[in-house]
């Protein structure tokens, strides 16, 4: 394996375990664990569509839908697909789904995608999209 693809492949690592903070955070609804995972001038679109601009209006939404949000279930977020832009952005196809406590799925599938930037060696979420998967016939 070559240095590139080895630091390709730790690149990939460390945007996976972004993402299994993401799920760990909202599983144990801490929203400040959360709102730490993006850059301070990120951008999030809920997937009700609702835009926040910056950390500060992240973690402020978060505060207030996070905390009692998972009493009846649970998520997971799994990554699909990395496609690096540049060697330091990367664009994250991530699937999620909420569970009920019996593992049944819970609603639609989620399908976000995240625009991640390295930023003094960490990755971090900088542009995100939440998306519902409506099945349509």
């Amino acid at each position: 394996m070559t240095t590139t693809q080895q630091t390709h492949a730790a690149d990939v690592e460390a945007i996976a375990q972004v993402v299994a903070r993401v799920e760990h955070s909202q599983r144990h609804e801490l929203p400040d664990e959360f709102a730490g995972l993006f850059r301070a001038d990120a951008i999030w679109t809920t997937g009700h569509g609702r835009r926040l601009f910056g950390r500060d209006e992240i973690s402020a939404f978060t505060h207030q839908v996070l905390p009692g949000a998972m009493r009846d279930s649970t998520v997971t977020y799994e990554v699909e697909h990395v496609l690096f832009i540049r060697p330091d952005v990367a664009a994250v196809k991530v699937r999620a789904q909420y569970w009920t406590p019996e593992g049944k799925p819970l609603g639609n599938p989620g399908s976000p995608m995240y625009v991640m930037s390295k930023e003094d060696g960490e990755w971090r979420l900088t542009a995100c999209q939440n998306t519902e998967v409506i099945d349509s016939v």
